[in-house]
């Protein structure tokens, strides 16, 4: 019997539930960089990360055996790799090792779609409606509002800045993966990116940094988490969603992520949250819902 054009399958599922996955992957990263922060500097931990994830793609490739990109493709790839996986993750890490809270860590970077929507309607020629604007101002003010009167310890200075830097190349990236390297297959294309951002982190750790690491429990099975779930499984879906996905709806769901991290830095760290900050998160939440009502699914590139 033939199947009714209504009737879910397991990929219209899949589609529908991959937003709500990746932000709680997505989320988890501010989580376990806290943990593997303990036992490592920044770019030291960032560097034996992207190794690793680099080598893991490296045999998932060679199993199945995809078309390599070549010539400008390569370029491509590496360029995506500094800014998502390099200037991105080494200014949220910088900005946690510098005693910035895991949630407060996620507002800059959670403020993208605002800086996506404005670069999207320039550089891809996408059209943003004023009912995403609006969308995109209500996440905004309920991202403020889940991390309100949060005090920054350290040096607060370098947590600033390396947020702000985080902000721009997470914005940068998904971008630049959008327009250049939505037809390169996932599994070569991310090799390349993790090699081009483990480059980077090796040199920064071996110009700043001393190198030590502690192989302690915590710092093992939080790297073994960034490494498989959030370099591997998130960043798999991140593009995903970017190839499937107009680059403001995608950018949209950044405002979910402060509010589920700081849920979780609440369980596991303690740290501050009360009703204002849950009206935020409902705020974003409802921002998210507002950014895609009733937009049709972006064609993949």
């Amino acid at each position: 019997m033939s199947r009714l054009p209504s009737e879910p399958t397991i990929e219209s599922i899949a589609a529908r539930a991959a937003p709500a996955v990746f932000v709680v992957l997505w989320s988890t990263g501010f989580i376990g960089t806290k943990y593997v922060l303990g036992g490592a500097e920044p770019l030291t931990y960032l560097a034996v990360r992207m190794v690793l994830a680099a080598l893991l793609m490296g045999v998932i490739a060679a199993i199945y055996r995809p078309k390599w990109p070549k010539g400008a493709d390569v370029f491509h790839s590496a360029v995506a790799g500094l800014l998502v996986h390099g200037f991105y993750l080494g200014g949220t890490s910088v900005a946690i090792y510098h005693s910035v809270p895991a949630g407060l860590s996620a507002l800059i970077p959670g403020l993208q779609p605002i800086l996506t929507s404005t670069l999207a309607n320039r550089w891809l020629g996408e059209r943003v409606t004023p009912l995403q604007w609006t969308g995109l101002l209500m996440g905004l003010a309920g991202t403020v509002i889940v991390l309100h009167g949060r005090t920054i310890s350290g040096q607060a200075g370098w947590g600033w800045l390396a947020t702000c830097i985080a902000l721009i190349s997470i914005t940068l990236g998904t971008l630049y993966q959008k327009r250049y390297c939505s037809q390169i297959d996932w599994r070569p294309g991310n090799f390349i990116q993790f090699l081009s951002a483990a480059l980077l982190f090796a040199i920064g750790a071996w110009l700043f940094e001393t190198r030590v690491i502690v192989w302690n429990h915590a710092f093992v099975f939080g790297l073994a988490w960034l490494v498989v779930v959030l370099s591997i499984g998130s960043i798999g879906l991140l593009y995903w969603l970017i190839r499937h996905s107009a680059a403001t709806q995608f950018a949209s769901l950044f405002y979910l992520v402060p509010g589920v991290t700081a849920i979780m830095a609440y369980v596991l760290f303690d740290e501050r949250l009360d009703l204002l900050s849950i009206i935020g998160m409902v705020i974003c939440a409802a921002a998210v819902l507002l950014v895609n009502k009733n937009t049709a699914p972006a064609r993949s590139a």
